[in-house]
């Protein structure tokens, strides 16, 4: 693809990104699980938008994990584990302006999956 095409794309993925932010914030007893898609690896974290900490965090380059769809399902496993050992049992959901389809809804299902409610 040319530059210009793929600044489009991430033009359009940011103001996404702002509409979505707009409306989801998380709080201490329910934190905002926000994901970043990169080529490679997925990442996520629980944020308290309230206090403005990040209460968890999983990396997907630590797991050194499969294929992305594979990997976001291991991901989200930990993940949750992580959030279960803190008292966390929901959560929202945000997307980060990625389309829900593909792995973003894979990592979404399997952390619903491990008991979070998103």
């Amino acid at each position: 693809m040319t530059s210009k095409v793929l600044e489009l794309k991430k033009s359009l993925r940011l103001k996404r990104k702002a509409r979505i932010r707009d409306k989801v914030s998380g709080v201490d007893s329910r934190p905002r699980i926000s994901i970043f898609r990169s080529n490679k690896y997925l990442y996520a974290q629980a944020i308290d938008d309230v206090r403005q900490i990040t209460l968890a965090a999983v990396d997907g380059r630590k797991l050194k994990l499969g294929n992305n769809k594979d990997q976001a399902k291991q991901i989200a496993a930990v993940f949750a584990q992580e959030l279960k050992s803190k008292g966390i049992n929901e959560a929202v959901f945000d997307r980060n302006g990625y389309l829900f389809h593909g792995v973003v809804r894979v990592f979404a299902d399997s952390l619903r999956e491990q008991g979070i409610a998103l």
